[in-house]
Parts: structure tokens; sequence; C-alpha cells
């Protein structure tokens, strides 16, 4: 029982994020491109959603981000586990290709 109230939480809060995506995307949209753009048309909610859902696909994919980190996460979980003298070897080689030296 537990479970499926967290679930229909869960579900309810994207509902809302995501419509109030979409109204912003509208608002920002409406206010922003007809004065840039002579020809450019306002649009109504359904095609904000679209935009929303286009530049989603476009742009971010449909990957969660949630408790995993992500890519960065992992990177962050390959620096903790170096030791000491691996990192300062990489600030090195960074600080090279910069034209900066690292401290001796």
């Amino acid at each position: 029982m537990r479970f499926r109230r967290k679930f229909l939480a869960k579900a309810v809060l994207l509902v809302v994020v995501f419509a109030v995506a979409g109204l912003i995307v509208m608002r920002l949209w409406n206010w922003v491109i007809p004065g840039l753009i002579v020809d450019a048309h306002m649009i109504d909610y359904p095609r904000a959603i679209g935009l929303l859902v286009l530049c989603r696909i476009l742009f971010g994919g449909f990957r969660g981000y949630g408790g995993h980190g992500g890519c960065r996460g992992g990177r962050w979980q390959h620096w903790q586990r170096m030791t000491p003298e691996e990192r300062d070897k990489i600030r090195g080689g960074t600080a090279s290709m910069s034209g900066e030296r690292s401290a001796p």
C-alpha cells in the first residue's frame, strides 16, 4: 500500500512539473520570440508541450538523472578511488597542457 502511494505521488508530481514546464515554455516563447523574429507566431499550450518534448528528445534524451548521478557521478567515484600520486599525475598532465606548471 505504501509503495502505491509513493508511486502515485511521484506520478502526480511528474505530471504537475511537466504541466508547469509547458506553461513556462509557452509564456517565454510568447514573450521573447515574437519580439525577436518578425514572422514568428505566438504558440498555444499544446504546442508548448510539443516543443518541450521535442527539445527533450533532441537535446536531453529521456534518461533519468535521479539517484545514480549520471555520467559525472562515475567520474567522481573514480577520482575518489585514486591515490594522491595518481591525482597529482593527472593534475600535472592537465597543467602542462595549459602551459602552467604544477608545484613540486
